[in-house]
């Protein structure tokens, strides 16, 4: 949809302002809001009372309150990039901005025009980006007249609340088509391909019936016996940057199976681990941290080694290594196994119990059948589902896009708020 623009612009005097319409004013955000400090909450933290704010809403409440009325937060140290609007009563971190709003000014308007804040331009800190108020107060804003100011405000509500309807649209699809991936595999892992296959209690209560001709197997089973299941390096020490490369749990993911993305560890450190070294074609699994993530080895990082978080599951030559994968995927094995994590801090599978989790095991032509069938269905959803956040980019830069043009003045929206309904 394109919008009209005002009959008249002037030159703003300001270069990533341009020509702005003529009768509005270029101004200081200090001329909208008067910046003040957060403040820390933890001497008045509690479970119910007033909001504690941050980048990303209410995280807690406390039994005070630092201001009564509507502000616009800012971000001073960490997230800075997440302007919020509130009113009433609330307190705010210290890693935040609270502000008032000038008389002459509308509350939404300032937000949405610190939405147009360049944050990356004025952070002052690039390990923990940080914004001064100096930095805030001086940034220059277009200042149209207050009943304006109200009209654009209001249009840019309806507009953005048509825009986050559209996203939430597809986060939905998104979540739909997750829990769509993870039923295909299930059922293929533990029901097969045949829905007309006799089917035999498996003997496991969260596993239930299985077809008639399938084992039920422990994992170490479909191992090469000379070639444990293991996990690797306990102490790896710091990255040295030229030597042995080692897999740790975060890197099991297929944009992190590369040498560029690995650390490395001394040959001195790495050598009393070598029977844990990996071949192409085995399987990494995540077994402390991110539980439950399973990728073949690519051919590249044959002869690299892991740590103590990852576990290799090197298949038997006779057991189809994609099928396997994909039963370890299966969320009923995944939670089994994670249902025995240990660790207080951080979460870990035991070896023992990765060797000895149950696993519906077809004859290998089956087998392999499920996992073309797997990968086929996949590969659809994945495309689905980029294809939706494909269309969430869009809509989001489409949402900036609007706002940008109507806090700057290149769109007239005046008579398009006063045709919309009440």
């Amino acid at each position: 949809m394109s919008f009209p623009r005002y009959p008249k612009y002037k030159n703003s005097g300001v270069e990533w302002l341009g020509d702005v319409p003529a009768h509005w004013d270029v101004v200081q955000f200090k001329q909208f809001v008067d910046i003040q400090n957060g403040s820390d909450y933890k001497h008045v933290e509690q479970d119910e009372g007033y909001p504690v704010l941050g980048s990303g809403g209410i995280f807690t409440y406390a039994s005070d309150f630092l201001y009564d009325g509507e502000s616009v937060l800012l971000g001073r140290k960490g997230t800075i990039d997440k302007p919020l609007h509130v009113t009433g009563r609330f307190w705010t971190v210290d890693t935040m901005y609270w502000t008032k709003i000038s008389p002459d000014a509308s509350g939404r308007f300032a937000y949405y025009s610190a939405l147009t804040i360049p944050f990356d331009y004025y952070s002052t800190n690039t390990a923990l980006p940080s914004m001064t108020k100096g930095a805030l107060s001086s940034h220059f804003v277009t200042r149209p007249p207050l009943p304006e100011q109200t009209l654009i405000a209001s249009f840019l509500d309806q507009e953005t609340e048509k825009i986050d309807g559209l996203v939430a649209e597809q986060r939905r699809l998104m979540e739909l088509l997750k829990e769509k991936r993870q039923a295909v595999i299930s059922h293929a892992v533990t029901k097969g391909l045949n829905p007309n296959a006799p089917m035999k209690p498996s003997g496991i209560e969260w596993l239930g019936e299985v077809p008639e001709h399938w084992e039920v197997t422990p994992l170490k089973w479909l191992t090469d016996p000379k070639r444990p299941i293991m996990y690797g390096i306990v102490l790896p020490g710091p990255d040295v940057g030229e030597g042995i490369p080692i897999l740790k749990g975060g890197n099991v993911r297929p944009s992190r199976m590369n040498l560029q993305s690995m650390a490395r560890t001394t040959p001195e450190i790495e050598a009393p681990y070598a029977r844990a070294r990996l071949k192409a074609g085995d399987l990494v699994y995540s077994i402390r941290g991110t539980i439950g993530d399973c990728e073949p080895v690519p051919a590249e990082l044959d002869g690299s080694n892991i740590t103590q978080d990852v576990a290799r599951v090197a298949i038997a030559n006779d057991v189809s290594a994609p099928w396997v994968r994909w039963a370890l995927l299966a969320p009923a094995i995944r939670d089994d196994l994670a249902s025995g994590s240990l660790g207080a801090a951080v979460r870990g599978i035991n070896i023992f119990d990765l060797k000895r989790v149950s696993i519906p095991t077809p004859p290998q032509d089956e087998q392999a059948a499920i996992a073309a069938y797997i990968d086929s269905q996949s590969k659809k959803l994945e495309q689905l589902t980029a294809e939706a956040q494909q269309a969430i980019g869009l809509l989001q830069e489409r949402r900036t896009a609007l706002i940008s043009a109507a806090v700057t003045g290149q769109i007239d929206v005046r008579g398009l708020v006063a045709a919309a309904p009440a």
